[in-house]
């Protein structure tokens, strides 16, 4: 066979553009060697500060490249206004949700388990909770993770995708499973969140194949061409479609692809429940906007009767099931999914006019959730007894007289989620709803507002409970935060409350963004 000059070409690389995911997945391989050769006692110090400068670096030059607009790695990865945007939304949460990782003061040792591989339950695992040593193999992962969310947000062709979503789903599924106490709770949320996402996964992969097999190409570009121009039978292009739904929706805690949240965000270690409901949505919303408007705008249509079902279900099975919960971390779970549900709205609302307000409000909405969901996780991980974190709703009761701070600080936050104005909640809410109403779609904006009355009654439930129930003898003390979680939470509330008063440098941010490059 004889290869053309044309085909021996190597593809055009640019590695500026590309730095912020090449700078994660970089410090992420020097961590797994300071796993290797260094010192237990050295491992802690060294792998935050690793961590904490590689995603301050990451945030600088997608601040640097904010103006690139190309596609790269021979037509592998875009950077566009969407992709930066969200790039630099995962590295800002990013850092916020390691600051709660790295807290050590609230539990000798940290939040993770020193020695995974002990059996949980037994007198080994036992004595090995008392350790002081934390397991620090978790910033590596955590930087894998994010690494593989940058390039999911931004991948090009489904492939590209594919490895993405597998590079920053097989961290979270070890990651949940490394709770210090609690460990079988926390070992069965791992399992089920890895078997659920590897269904998820090969759904995507027969997406994959479907696709490939209606347009013989894999690119997003390519794609839509086909679909314009194509004889063959749509059967294989529907078919590929909803498979590949499935697996980015079971990523967005969308219904019926829901069930792994409340029992996976319940059992994982909280900071690491805060990082997955903050930086997981992002990746997953990123990818399905991508995906639906660069490679199936045409088609995708067809189908928002379907997608506008698909929303209604996640906005009512995600606030309904909120009202019954008696444990705080799985409300919080319920409350994600109901949000997913709004961002579906938005979804609908990108192509419903031709505009790009339905995709800025997209982003702004997942900048304004992330920031409110790790400071009110953060919040969680204070409220504590002998047994460690205390999540049952009965435990919270007159919360509010032991530490009216923190207590004040959470029902902020529960007033952002329910949309309360002077909240980035309300903002998110109206910019989404504005959005799909000027698409067209206030059939889903009146869905969308009942469900929201609906949610606020737990949210509403649990300030009642804080401030106006009378303590017991069980009731849990507040910790005193450590420096680093006294920081997640006051950048997740400071952001809550800038978001809400003064909106717009960010609106206006996510709107000059807002265009894909095919």
């Amino acid at each position: 066979m004889i290869l053309t000059q044309e085909a021996l070409k190597l593809p055009q690389i640019n590695y500026v553009a590309l730095s912020p995911m090449l700078i994660l997945f970089g410090a992420a391989t020097v961590g797994v060697l300071v796993e290797a050769f260094a010192g237990r006692g050295r491992r802690y110090p060294v792998q935050l500060g690793l961590s904490l400068v590689s995603l301050v670096a990451a945030l600088v030059m997608v601040v640097r490249v904010a103006h690139t607009r190309e596609l790269t790695a021979g037509g592998a990865v875009a950077v566009d206004g969407p992709a930066l945007f969200l790039e630099g939304t995962l590295a800002v949460l990013g850092i916020v949700a390691l600051l709660l990782v790295a807290e050590r003061s609230l539990e000798p040792g940290g939040p993770f388990v020193a020695v995974a591989a002990v059996t949980a339950g037994t007198e080994a695992d036992r004595v090995q909770a008392q350790r002081r040593d934390a397991g620090t193999e978790v910033y590596p992962l955590l930087l894998f993770a994010l690494g593989g969310m940058m390039l999911f947000v931004s991948a090009n062709d489904l492939l590209t995708m594919f490895v993405a979503l597998e590079v920053f789903s097989l961290p979270l599924y070890l990651m949940c499973g490394l709770a210090r106490r609690r460990r079988l709770l926390s070992q069965e949320a791992a399992l089920k969140y890895f078997l659920l996402g590897a269904f998820a996964s090969a759904f995507f992969l027969f997406g994959i194949a479907m696709i490939y097999g209606y347009a013989g190409q894999i690119n997003f570009a390519a794609i839509h061409e086909a679909i314009q121009s194509s004889t063959n039978d749509r059967i294989l292009l529907y078919l590929g479609l909803a498979l590949l739904a499935i697996g980015l929706l079971f990523k967005a805690a969308a219904v019926p692809f829901h069930v792994w949240t409340p029992d996976v965000y319940q059992g994982a270690p909280t900071p690491v429940t805060a990082f997955m409901a903050a930086c997981t949505k992002v990746a997953a919303f990123g990818a399905l906007l991508r995906v639906i408007y660069v490679a199936f705008e045409r088609t995708a249509w067809d189908l928002r009767l379907v997608i506008g079902g698909i929303a209604v279900l996640t906005m009512v099975v995600g606030s309904v099931l909120a009202v019954t919960q008696t444990d705080i971390k799985r409300l919080l779970a319920y409350s994600s999914i109901a949000n997913a549900g709004y961002l579906l709205v938005g979804v609908l609302a990108v192509g419903g006019n031709g505009n790009h307000d339905g995709l800025a409000s997209s982003m702004f909405y997942l900048v304004a959730y992330g920031f409110s969901v790790v400071a009110a996780f953060g919040v969680v991980t204070l409220v504590r007894d002998a047994d460690g974190e205390a999540t049952h709703l009965s435990r919270w009761a007159g919360l509010g007289r032991r530490s009216p701070l923190y207590a004040g600080l959470f029902t902020f936050l529960l007033l952002a989620f329910a949309g309360i104005p002077l909240t980035s909640g309300f903002t998110s809410k109206f910019a989404v709803f504005g959005a799909a109403l000027a698409s067209g779609q206030a059939w889903l904006v009146v869905l969308g507002a009942i469900t929201s009355v609906i949610l606020a009654f737990p949210y509403l439930r649990v300030v009642v409970l804080v401030w106006l129930s009378e303590p017991g003898e069980n009731t849990p003390t507040v910790s005193i935060p450590g420096a680093l979680t006294s920081a997640a939470l006051a950048i997740g509330a400071l952001a809550t409350l800038l978001l809400g008063i003064a909106p717009q440098p960010l609106l206006d941010l996510s709107s000059r963004a807002a265009e894909f490059v095919r």
